[in-house]
């Protein structure tokens, strides 16, 4: 099976302007503008996935988690030709596809609905084991949370099960903008760790450094990248 190759689409320097073409009213700014550079560098350089292949079977799975702040996802998706442009003026608006939450049945290339803290990193686990179960080994899964959702107790079960079943084809993106509740010694990285789970943290608005880390090899452990970004005021 082949991906077309979605790097044709537009540019990173053309999302600022897709951001401000989604005038809706948006609650969660920090958590809309702390993703960007995370979600750009997945889809211009990693994920196996295109708008003509959102369901073939071996296409690389991404989760936003993170879904109460979606409009750098819809940005990035209008970018790379998953959804047309002329959605993005109607984000959050009654009848719009584009919701304050991603809903994986109106939104192109959304793998799960999401906004509810402490979701996607379970289904994530699911979704790697299901893969594996059905002997698609290149497929690969990748969830977005942020810092503050590991303060859900859900995910420390879903990352304990991953790293003593060496779910090699998961990753999990951590955006930290200093918004957790509850401190973790030795930082993020450190629960992953602890847990068997590879690790790498960079800083999240250098591109290189974080596609550096994605690919980062880490044979029969899941695989984790701490994002760190500006602090959220």
């Amino acid at each position: 099976m082949t991906f077309t190759d979605v790097h044709t689409a537009q540019g990173y320097d053309d999302l600022p302007r897709l951001m401000s073409l989604m005038t809706g009213d948006e609650k969660h700014g920090p958590a809309a503008t702390s993703t960007l550079d995370v979600v750009w560098v997945l889809y211009d350089r990693v994920l196996r996935v295109s708008p003509e292949a959102v369901d073939a079977p071996g296409r690389d799975r991404f989760l936003l988690s993170k879904g109460h702040g979606p409009m750098a996802y819809y940005a990035v998706l209008a970018a790379k030709g998953f959804l047309p442009e002329s959605l993005l003026p109607g984000f959050g608006a009654y009848g719009s596809p584009l919701g304050h939450h991603p809903d994986r049945v109106l939104v192109p290339g959304a793998e799960i609905s999401s906004g509810s803290l402490g979701h996607g990193l379970p289904l994530a686990v699911g979704s790697a084991l299901g893969l594996r179960a059905q002997g698609l080994s290149g497929a690969a899964v990748w969830v977005l949370v942020g810092d503050a959702e590991l303060d859900e107790g859900s995910n420390h079960e879903a990352i304990a099960y991953a790293g003593a079943v060496g779910l090699e084809r998961l990753h999990t993106v951590v955006v930290d903008n200093a918004s957790a509740t509850h401190g973790r010694p030795g930082g993020i990285a450190a629960r992953f760790e602890a847990a068997g789970w590879s690790t790498a943290t960079v800083d999240g608005r250098d591109h290189q450094a974080l596609y550096e880390a994605y690919t980062k090899p880490h044979p029969g452990r899941p695989h984790a990248v701490v994002a760190r970004v500006e602090a959220k005021v």
